[in-house]
């Protein structure tokens, strides 16, 4: 199991770190973040009006093949750190999250 990511009891829970209005968007694999290594997701949105938190959960909803609603930011979401979590069946989750 990665470092990034854990199970819970209807999901997983992922540490990500973003990169707003990149250039060229997608997973950055683990990087480094204040408190472990974080899966990085770079978006082209801006950090205003929720628009990369939007574009966040929808990148990473879009790589694990679940709806976007299945995807929320559980905390920091006015920072770059935050933590996402998705719903769905955990092992076939992390068995994705292990596969990026």
């Amino acid at each position: 199991m990665s470092g990034y990511w854990r199970e819970t009891p209807d999901g997983v829970s992922v540490s990500v770190k973003v990169q707003p209005r990149a250039r060229r968007p997608g997973l950055r694999g683990a990087v480094p973040g204040t408190d472990g290594p974080r899966l990085g997701i770079a978006v082209t949105a801006p950090p205003a009006d929720g628009a990369a938190n939007r574009a966040v959960c929808a990148a990473l909803a879009d790589v694990l093949g679940v709806p976007q609603s299945a995807v929320a930011v559980a905390s920091g979401a006015a920072s770059r750190e935050k933590r996402l979590v998705v719903s769905g069946d955990p092992a076939a989750l992390s068995a994705r999250l292990a596969a990026l």
